[in-house]
C-alpha cells in the first residue's frame, strides 16, 4: 500500500496529476462519456504503480523519476487521447516515444548494473549497454501491443495511422533506448552523456541494491564531511 502519509516521497508534479485525473474522471461519469472515463482511471492506475512497486520492493524511487513518470502517462493517455494532442501536434508522439525510450533504457541499466550488485569493474560496459538497449526496446515493443489491444477491443484510436504509426514509433523507440543504453555504458566508463546525475542519483539512495559500490560512495560521503 503506498504511504500516503509520508507526502515527501511523493512528487508535488504527480499529486496534481492524480488530482486531476481524479476530477476528469468523475467528469466522465457524470456526463457519461465512458470511454474517456476508462482512459482516465487506466492513466491514475498506471501513475499509482511506480509508488506501489517502491513499496512493495523497498527500493526508492528519486522524485525526479516518479515525476517524469507520472508526467509521460499524464501526456500520454490523457493529454494525447483525450484531449486529443497526437492529432494537433505532430511531433507530440515522437516526443513521447524518444523520451520514454531513453528513460527505460537507464532503467534497463539499472537493473541489469543491479544483478552484477554494482560491480562496475567486473560488469562488462558493452553488454551491459546492448542488455539495456534490448529492454528499452521490448518495452516500447509491448507498450505497441497494448496500443493495438486497447484499438480492437475498446474501439480506441491510439495507433492513428496503423502500420506507420507502429513502424515509426518502433524506430523512435530504438533510437531513444541507444541514448539511454549508451548513457549507461559512458557512465561506466567514467564519463557522462548527460544523464549520469540520474544514474548517480538512483544508485546512492538504493545503495544496499548495489552492494560493490556502496562502500565506494559511502567513502565519498565520508571524505565531504
Amino acid at each position: 500500500m503506498i504511504d500516503f502519509m509520508n507526502f515527501e516521497r511523493i512528487p508535488y508534479l504527480t499529486l496534481v496529476i492524480w488530482g486531476i485525473l481524479a476530477i476528469a474522471f468523475v467528469v466522465a461519469l457524470f456526463t457519461s462519456q465512458w470511454a474517456n472515463a476508462f482512459v482516465t482511471i487506466v492513466a491514475l492506475t498506471l501513475t499509482l504503480l511506480p509508488s506501489v512497486f517502491s513499496n512493495r520492493f523497498q527500493i526508492q524511487l528519486p522524485l525526479s523519476f516518479l515525476a517524469a513518470i507520472s508526467l509521460f502517462l499524464f501526456a500520454t493517455l490523457f493529454l494525447g487521447e483525450i484531449f486529443d494532442f497526437y492529432n494537433k501536434f505532430w511531433w507530440w508522439d515522437v516526443l513521447l516515444h524518444a523520451s520514454s525510450a531513453v528513460g527505460f533504457g537507464i532503467i534497463g541499466f539499472l537493473f541489469i548494473f543491479y544483478l552484477f550488485q554494482g560491480d562496475r569493474y567486473n560488469a562488462p560496459p558493452w553488454a551491459l549497454g546492448v542488455i539495456a538497449f534490448c529492454v528499452a526496446l521490448a518495452i516500447g515493443t509491448l507498450w505497441e501491443i497494448f496500443e493495438f489491444a486497447m484499438d480492437e477491443i475498446f474501439g480506441l484510436n491510439m495507433q492513428k495511422s496503423g502500420l506507420v504509426d507502429t513502424m515509426s514509433d518502433l524506430i523512435v523507440d530504438t533510437i531513444g533506448a541507444s541514448f539511454g543504453a549508451i548513457s549507461g555504458f559512458l557512465w561506466l566508463k567514467g564519463r557522462s552523456l548527460g544523464l549520469s546525475g540520474m544514474i548517480d542519483e538512483f544508485i546512492h539512495i538504493n545503495r544496499a541494491l548495489y552492494h560493490r559500490v556502496s562502500q565506494r560512495i559511502n567513502n565519498k560521503d565520508n571524505a565531504e564531511k
